[in-house]
């Protein structure tokens, strides 16, 4: 029976509190009423924090989207991590169309020219697919699970102290309006008992009644008074330790955001370390399909260009086709005058040449070699002869010198 008492007038008491302040709220919002204004530096920081907050959401939004551009997965993770379970792994997109790569080169025979680049170029992408997963793991972890835990931790903690700051603030002013009512009061209790009433007819008589009641309701308001004081004294007190708290709180934004200026950096080593993966590994890929098909491996943005004449040297042929990863491909009409011409020359490396297997013959870019051709050779390759080593060359590769 206590217990429920003891609810019941918490209750009223709280209900009573909300009521005040609702009062207060509305009252400024009408301007009939005064309003505590902030400091300046506390305003700053409060404005800091939001600033904060929202452009936290934002860069943390856009990122998820940049690591994972599907949405569904993006809602599935969501609410996988709510049920603090672990999402299934899944294939990517690089990995996927690897895979589609390497099963469309099998089918179409890994010893034909088209089958092998697939397989080469799909296992390329499979390892993209891998350094995309790794990307994707260490921005989670290093990126945007600091910012997430602002958002849903300091962040959330800030905005608790922040109503409780504004609560104070309505119960401050509430009670500074209910002082100025009750010394208002007082005064004018003062003025009508110093008030003389003359003669002595029924009206005078029931003025006087009246006066008097007046004046007793009006000594309840004046009673009030103490009690108005004592109460802004305490209410003013909880609202300089409230705000004393939340500036507190508020000054660590700026531990925040060197927090997360030393995250964004793990960012962008993690962002410089895939684009680095990826950058070595299209050219791995790229010195694989030069190497191993020599004069079809050009791209269509090629453009022709005519080297100048030389007294000392014959560039092979009288063109050259420059592709964009620098590979020079020799037009084929004078691979065919070289491969009639009889006996062997001498040729100059143009670029280092790794051999495939034991028939192919590794060149090093600038050095001069001696070169012929064997009858049933494919066209696009020359014997290569150094010393006593021996094997085939690109002819892509070589310089014909007098």
């Amino acid at each position: 029976m206590n217990i429920m008492d003891f609810n019941v007038k918490k209750l009223a008491a709280d209900a009573g509190t909300f009521l005040s302040r609702a009062v207060q709220f509305t009252e400024e919002k009408l301007g009939q009423a005064e309003k505590t204004e902030l400091d300046a530096h506390l305003e700053n920081l409060l404005s800091k924090a939001e600033c904060t907050k929202i452009w936290t959401e934002k860069i943390m939004k856009q990122t998820e989207v940049l690591l994972q551009p599907n949405p569904n997965a993006r809602i599935e993770e969501f609410v996988y991590e709510k049920l603090d379970r672990k999402a299934p792994s899944r294939i990517n997109n690089p990995e996927l169309l690897g895979q589609y790569m390497i099963d469309a080169g099998t089918e179409f025979g890994p010893g034909t020219a088209y089958g092998n680049a697939l397989i080469k170029c799909g296992e390329t992408q499979k390892r993209i697919g891998t350094a995309d997963r790794e990307l994707i793991q260490t921005s989670a972890l290093n990126f945007l699970t600091p910012l997430r835990n602002f958002i849903e931790g300091d962040y959330k903690t800030i905005a608790k102290e922040r109503k409780l700051l504004q609560n104070k603030r309505l119960d401050l002013d509430a009670a500074k309006t209910r002082l100025k009512k009750a010394k208002a009061a007082e005064t004018r209790a003062s003025q009508l008992n110093s008030a003389r009433l003359e003669g002595d007819n029924i009206m005078v008589n029931f003025s006087y009644m009246l006066n008097f009641l007046h004046v007793k309701w009006l000594k309840i308001w004046a009673e009030e008074v103490t009690k108005s004081e004592q109460e802004l004294r305490i209410t003013q007190s909880e609202f300089d330790r409230q705000a004393e708290i939340t500036r507190l709180l508020l000054e660590g934004i700026s531990s925040t955001h060197a927090h997360h200026l030393r995250c964004l950096n793990d960012f962008v080593e993690a962002q410089m370390t895939y684009y680095a993966q990826c950058y070595q590994y299209m050219l791995d890929l790229q010195k694989q399909l030069g190497r191993c098909f020599p004069s079809n491996y050009c791209n269509n943005n090629q453009t022709s260009v005519a080297p100048a004449p030389s007294a000392s040297s014959n560039v092979i042929g009288s063109s050259a086709l420059t592709s964009t990863s620098g590979l020079v491909i020799t037009s084929p009409s004078n691979l065919i005058d070289l491969k009639e011409c009889s006996g062997s020359r001498k040729a100059r490396v143009l670029y280092d040449y790794d051999a495939a297997n034991s028939s192919e013959l590794s060149l090093l870019a600038d050095e001069v070699i001696t070169v012929f051709s064997v009858v049933g050779m494919d066209s696009d390759w020359l014997m290569g002869e150094r010393g006593n080593q021996k094997g085939r060359v690109p002819i892509t590769y070589l310089e014909l010198l007098n």
